[in-house]
């Protein structure tokens, strides 16, 4: 029979690889913090990364405005796509947080909708070919207001 010692040691040696896996996994994540405001821009406009780098997005919405009136999301856009054809398309979406079921296969990555005060987060990795994707926010009118970016993919 295995001795309690034997077991025990296993699953401690088990655990701490897990622990170490997930700390080197955390460590790889891009994480970018970034604010809209009723002023319909992105606080950050332009990120960069590697190709494949693992990405996270935390956005936080600053507004007192209702959530109806005022939000925002995060919608990262394939190369070349036409960002204003999404953007409008996604404006009639509203019971789908802003995000047109027929452009899905344009969008990249994209977080839910953050009201005043609220925070989103969206986990993504960068596309592996080196370029220029745009991204944006879909709710009604905030892309024609300005809200959006650039994430600049680049080998290092």
């Amino acid at each position: 029979m295995i001795s309690d010692k034997i077991i025990r040691f296993t699953f401690a040696v088990i655990f701490i690889t897990g622990v170490l896996f997930q700390a080197a996994d955390a460590q790889d994540v891009k994480t970018v913090t970034m604010e809209g405001s009723d002023d319909m821009k992105f606080s950050v406009t332009e990120i960069t990364a590697e190709p494949g780098q693992k990405i996270k997005v935390e956005l936080t919405t600053i507004s007192d405005f209702p959530k109806n009136a005022m939000a925002h999301n995060f919608v990262l856009l394939k190369a070349g796509v036409d960002a204003t054809a999404v953007a409008n398309k996604s404006a009639s979406a509203a019971d789908n947080e802003y995000i047109a079921p027929s452009m899905t296969d344009k969008i990249i990555a994209h977080s839910g909708l953050a009201g005043g005060g609220e925070t989103v987060t969206v986990t993504f990795d960068a596309p592996e070919k080196p370029g220029r994707y745009q991204y944006i926010c879909t709710f009604p009118g905030h892309y024609a207001g300005g809200m959006k970016g650039t994430l600049i993919v680049r080998e290092n």
